[in-house]
């Protein structure tokens, strides 16, 4: 069997600076990732979150430990404030070490984040 690393990226938004709208929209987006991905959970190697400045409520690592991942490594990071980006935006990269080729992994993006990646299709 081939065990690759690959790289899995995803992003939501959130309409609200609030704890629970980061910790909901976060863990709605981890679950989608790894559902779409098949994902093992011990196989995670890191998560890394990135949000926009308008999030500092909450970290976003906070709903990953709540679902689970306590046996990889979380960070967060800001987010680049680039002129027009979008607002209210969670980011996230995971490292997965498993069966899967990166041409196979799926990267979600919901909500607004979608227009991050319009060349992607849910």
């Amino acid at each position: 069997m081939v065990v690759n690393v690959v790289s899995i990226r995803g992003a939501t938004t959130v309409e609200n600076n609030h704890k629970s709208d980061i910790i909901e929209a976060t863990k709605e987006l981890l679950l989608k990732i790894s559902e779409a991905n098949k994902l093992n959970k011990d196989n995670i190697i890191s998560i890394i979150f990135s949000s926009t400045k308008d999030l500092n409520s909450e970290y976003p690592a906070k709903a990953a430990r709540l679902l689970g991942y306590t046996q990889c490594g979380l960070m967060c990071f800001a987010e680049m404030d680039v002129v027009g980006s979008i607002d209210k935006c969670i980011r996230v990269l995971v490292l997965y070490q498993g069966n899967i080729k990166q041409k196979d992994v799926k990267h979600i993006y919901l909500k607004n984040a979608k227009s991050l990646r319009p060349d992607l299709s849910e």
